[in-house]
């Protein structure tokens, strides 16, 4: 027996619209889970107030530059970070404010 749906035509193309599927919903879902690590979060915190290198990050957040180091390759192949070089120094920074937004967001989401 099939179960007839309660949501009219209307909703119910809207919903399948608006749900992301394939690439989007991949991409989405990559996107989310660079905050679900607490070293990333950390660091993506940092370099919304200023670009920084690995070491300012190691020691502003007492974190071993190795750890930083491997989290900025995570962040950059995720196209979250970019990096500056400035003679032997490379200096990160977000590629978008929409980053912090997010981060924002969830602190504001947990009425901190």
């Amino acid at each position: 027996m099939s179960q007839m749906l309660l949501l009219d035509k209307r909703t119910q193309s809207l919903i399948e619209d608006y749900v992301p599927q394939g690439e989007i919903l991949e991409g989405v879902v990559c996107f989310f889970s660079v905050f679900a690590d607490y070293t990333r979060v950390r660091i993506l915190s940092a370099l919304a107030i200023s670009e920084l290198c690995v070491t300012d990050l190691s020691r502003i957040l007492d974190i071993n530059q190795t750890t930083v180091s491997h989290q900025l390759r995570f962040l950059r192949g995720a196209g979250i970070v970019k990096a500056c070089r400035q003679g032997k120094i490379v200096f990160y920074s977000l590629t978008n404010d929409a980053i912090n937004d997010v981060i924002l967001k969830g602190i504001e989401f947990l009425g901190c």
